[in-house]
């Protein structure tokens, strides 16, 4: 929408419309938008100075994924009338159609800019640098590659638009790009084990991609260490598993919705544990993330991601996390949905006797099903294994099959002989 032509001729008239000050009734102009559109775009206003008088431009992202309601109706352009949608059946089924295949990395993050604009928003040598590819001689060899990769669309011969794809993976800022800002990583570090305090803050702003390593190595400098020393030397030893903190992260970049507005990964260090949260439900029950085949809603941030040695795109990543764990015996962690969002809590070294009964069942059913997938059975001997535990403690770990049993986690392989071991529920 333009404010300061003229409808029909198109001639510049100016105008005296402001919209950081324009009110609705007693409301301003931007909070009644934001009340009345569901869901509400990320409308953007723009005043533009024109040798014949002043302009405002409203740019309007397109929808996602449903229409637009504006006070709870959808409304289409029929010529110059606004009719309501659901009076326009086969326009509204034609409408979902386009919405239903909507991949969000190929919408646009900046439109129509020049060369130089691009090379100055992209980390581009980074993105030659991960996929392994030698960095061209000229500017047309880049933008190629670039293209290729889905990270570019040609506009016109001089002008080109970064995808959402380009920009999450390798904007220098992601402030740069209007409606991503939100999308960078929050690192946040508290004294205690709760957020009344807040010891450091990071937003990373640098893309996902070319932002990565430095944002692993930021976060491995938050976590505490033990100090051994040895015959000659001190050495320390983290307390978390290195592979489980990058394996989580990567997992929370590649499959939040990215369609959710004004929300982004976040990673948590607590003095007893992190948490890793990202917006969206998930597509797979959190308790089947270790044996389900792989499904991202974002495949080609998962693929580009999967080339860069980012992350894995065969299923093995919470694998890796769960293994990483019983290694260092730590309390097993817990994946869970938060509203609408999913949360991965790993927990600091805590003793078995410290352990509640809820974390001992969720460890042995984690267990289990570590067993399962590497064609094994779980036993007692091979959980006492997972707590640390010696022989004398068998009767202990008893207990925790027979309370794992009892709620559902955990069944016998072969009822005819309990002997031969356990498996998860679902197997």
């Amino acid at each position: 929408m333009v404010w300061g032509v003229e409808d029909g001729s198109r001639d510049v008239t100016s105008t005296t419309f402001h919209p950081e000050v324009a009110t609705v009734g007693n409301q301003g102009l931007l909070m009644w938008l934001g009340q009345t559109l569901d869901p509400c775009p990320n409308l953007q206003f723009q005043e533009l100075v024109h040798p014949d008088g002043r302009l405002v431009v409203l740019e309007i992202p397109a929808a996602t994924s449903s229409p637009v309601t504006f006070q709870r109706n959808a409304y289409i352009r029929l010529g110059s009338a606004t009719p309501r949608l659901n009076d326009h059946r086969a326009i509204e089924a034609a409408l979902w159609a386009k919405l239903r295949p909507f991949a969000w990395e190929r919408g646009v993050a900046l439109s129509f800019v020049t060369g130089d604009d691009v090379l100055s928003a992209l980390d581009y040598a980074s993105y030659f640098d991960l996929s392994k590819q030698r960095l061209p001689d000229n500017r047309s060899g880049i933008f190629e590659r670039l293209l290729v990769d889905g990270l570019l669309r040609r506009e016109t011969a001089e002008r080109w638009d970064i995808t959402n794809l380009g920009a999450i993976l390798f904007a220098k800022t992601l402030d740069t790009f209007p409606g991503l800002s939100r999308k960078a990583v929050r690192v946040i570090q508290y004294p205690g084990s709760d957020r009344t305090e807040t010891l450091r803050r990071l937003d990373e702003t640098r893309g996902y991609g070319s932002g990565f390593t430095s944002l692993i190595a930021y976060i491995d400098s938050l976590l505490p260490r033990n100090e051994e020393i040895g015959k000659a030397l001190r050495q320390e030893r983290p307390l978390y598993p290195p592979i489980a903190i990058r394996e989580l992260v990567a997992n929370a970049l590649i499959h939040q919705d990215l369609t959710v507005t004004g929300a982004g990964p976040m990673v948590e260090v607590f003095a007893d544990r992190v948490e890793i949260t990202n917006p969206g439900k998930p597509l797979v029950e959190p308790a089947r993330f270790i044996d389900m085949p792989p499904r991202s809603r974002n495949e080609t941030l998962a693929s580009l991601m999967r080339r860069m040695g980012i992350c894995e795109e065969q299923g093995s990543g919470v694998d890796k996390v769960l293994t990483s764990v019983e290694l260092f015996q730590l309390p097993p962690p817990d994946f869970r949905t938060d509203g609408d969002s999913v949360r991965v809590v790993l927990y600091g070294p805590r003793s078995f006797s410290s352990m509640t009964p809820t974390e001992r069942i969720r460890a042995s059913a984690q267990h289990a099903a570590l067993r399962y997938i590497s064609g094994h059975k779980m036993t007692n001997a091979s959980l006492r294994d997972r707590f640390g535990l010696s022989s004398t403690n068998a009767a202990a770990v008893s207990r925790i099959i027979r309370d794992a049993l009892e709620a559902g986690e955990i069944r016998f392989a072969d009822p005819r002989a309990p002997k031969s071991g356990y498996v998860p529920s679902w197997a």
